[in-house]
């Protein structure tokens, strides 16, 4: 055994159970946080667009994070100081498509779905034609 090897050790034990501190949530898939603002995030080039994002507080570590709400009109049922569930948006840690910075999206307010909000819209819509 030579002294590569102790080295190679001694840096594993080292960086053992630093992941978990370096994640936003804790090793959590999803996590609940309190909204702190409404955030519109411009697109990266060549996209011109501002995305309906907010800014949110974790719960459990109190990490501070920005999150993408998705769908047409669903910023109106967030409310500032209000509980949303977080879950991870594509690629781990790692921001998807032209949104820059956000890593994370909105899946529930205050403990209910988006998806009925959105369904009932496009169900509206259908029938306005």
């Amino acid at each position: 055994m030579g002294k590569c090897h102790v080295l190679r050790t001694a840096r594993k034990l080292f960086h053992l159970g630093t992941a978990l501190k370096a994640n936003s949530f804790g090793g959590a898939s999803p996590a609940e946080g309190i909204v702190l603002e409404k955030v519109g995030v411009e697109a990266k080039q060549p996209n011109s667009a501002i995305r309906k994002c907010v800014r949110v507080q974790s719960i459990k570590n109190g990490k501070k994070v920005r999150a993408f709400v998705p769908n047409d009109g669903c910023l109106n049922f967030i409310e500032e100081n209000g509980e949303v569930l977080v879950a991870g948006f594509g690629i781990k840690s790692h921001a998807l498509g032209d949104i820059p910075g956000v890593c994370f999206k909105v899946v529930k307010v205050a403990n209910i779905f988006f998806w009925p909000y959105t369904k009932a819209r496009r169900k509206d819509q259908d029938h306005k034609f």
